[in-house]
């Protein structure tokens, strides 16, 4: 069953009611043991995760974890990708954590599979859906502007893995909710966006209710067939697409898609060259 909570947040009068039954409920047909946790405050979340992920592995009779969504009103040490400084605040972000045992053939594209599910199950609260872009590799963009990102992690405990994707979502503007401008990649000039500045009315609730069945069952698709059933989705939507950009070693380029891996495609001066998402970051030389 579900273990979640709906513990007042420490910034909030009245206790945020989450969708934790529902959700629970949506998923637990195709993961049995899945729970739902809700916490007012934790450092990060996918750092509580690999914590228990690891504390299971070193256990004396060792049991693989369970799969798990946490959820944290707050978090006071959020990570983001290269180590980045995550800021969130309770009702002005929905940050949470999926975890659990995946066994795909390759990982490869998990977190562009992670913004497809994320991009799509959003998109269908307005008309403006067509433009929610992904910035590769762990980005969500609305009006060329940073929405969201996605962290993805994995521990094992014998020959077993465990993943733990880490999500963040603006809901609310604040002045940096997610890393600044220059750090996180986002265009020149641009700042962070959120889910209120095109729909006033979504709040954190909502936003998890909206993403967090479809996107167990976007994983347990990847772990099936991974990458390529999700590359033309992501197509749909990448935000680099036929834009001169700047990888982090200095080299400029044309981006030109994904492969069926899901590395970045861009030709450069050199020729056409793919690009692994834990090689570089990439940002645009300028905005669309």
């Amino acid at each position: 069953m579900s273990k979640s909570v709906n513990a007042e947040s420490p910034a909030a009068k009245t206790p945020v009611r989450w969708p934790a039954e529902a959700i629970w409920q949506a998923v637990a047909p195709r993961l049995p043991a899945f729970t739902v946790e809700i916490l007012p405050q934790i450092d990060s979340t996918n750092s509580e995760l690999m914590r228990r992920c690891r504390a299971s592995a070193s256990a004396a009779s060792p049991l693989p974890p369970e799969a798990i969504l946490l959820v944290a009103e707050h978090q006071s040490a959020g990570r983001g990708r290269l180590g980045r400084s995550w800021h969130s605040a309770a009702g002005a972000s929905l940050t949470f954590s999926l975890g659990m045992p995946l066994q795909p053939a390759a990982w490869s594209g998990l977190s562009l599979a992670v913004g497809v599910s994320l991009a799509d199950s959003l998109a269908p609260k307005t008309q403006e859906g067509d433009k929610l872009k992904l910035k590769w590799p762990n980005d969500l963009w609305l009006n060329d502007c940073k929405l969201g990102g996605i962290l993805v992690e994995t521990a094992s405990w014998g020959d077993q893995r465990y993943v733990v994707i880490g999500v963040g979502l603006n809901v609310m503007t604040p002045a940096q909710t997610f890393e600044t401008a220059a750090q996180s990649g986002t265009p020149r000039g641009a700042a962070a966006t959120s889910l209120q500045a095109l729909w006033p009315e979504v709040d954190a609730p909502w936003a998890l209710h909206a993403v967090a069945a479809p996107l167990v069952a976007a994983v347990l698709a990847f772990e099936r067939e991974g990458f390529a059933p999700f590359q033309a989705r992501f197509a749909a939507r990448d935000a680099l697409a036929g834009r001169a950009v700047r990888l982090s070693d200095g080299t400029e380029g044309s981006a030109c898609g994904v492969g069926p891996q899901g590395a970045l495609r861009m030709q450069t001066a050199a020729g056409m060259r793919d690009i692994s998402s834990q090689e570089v970051s990439v940002r645009p030389l300028t905005a669309a």
